[in-house]
């Protein structure tokens, strides 16, 4: 834990939120997630080199996609992380980045796993 680690509350995705947002659609809800496998390491990396680089436009356009990824699959812990990291990105707190884009990854950490298992669970 990091000496002041955001403590976003809330379940780390809502699957209930989603299963109505797809219409109970499991199929969709399966593309959706897949996409979001397929889409999600490459956002997050690149995030990582603005970040690191403390290039702030795209940090902040980045932070903007990935919030939005997370919004769309309820995972509103995950979600809330990104949005933090764009604010900072967006004034300019370079020095407040790092922290969060740590909590944004921890975030994703304990999202991952969860997708991972409901995508088993509903696999033909």
């Amino acid at each position: 834990m990091s000496k002041k680690e955001e403590d976003f509350s809330g379940p780390v995705w809502n699957l209930t939120e989603l299963l109505e947002r797809v219409d109970n659609d499991q199929e969709l809800l399966r593309e959706l997630l897949n996409i979001f496998k397929e889409d999600f390491p490459q956002t997050i990396q690149s995030l990582q080199s603005a970040v690191n680089a403390k290039d702030l436009k795209n940090s902040s356009r980045l932070s903007h996609t990935l919030k939005g990824m997370l919004s769309s699959l309820g995972a509103t812990r995950a979600a809330a992380a990104a949005a933090k990291l764009e604010a900072l990105s967006s004034a300019g707190e370079t020095a407040s980045m790092e922290g969060a884009l740590n909590a944004l990854e921890a975030e994703a950490h304990r999202l991952l796993p969860e997708l991972e298992a409901y995508m088993a669970e509903v696999r033909h």
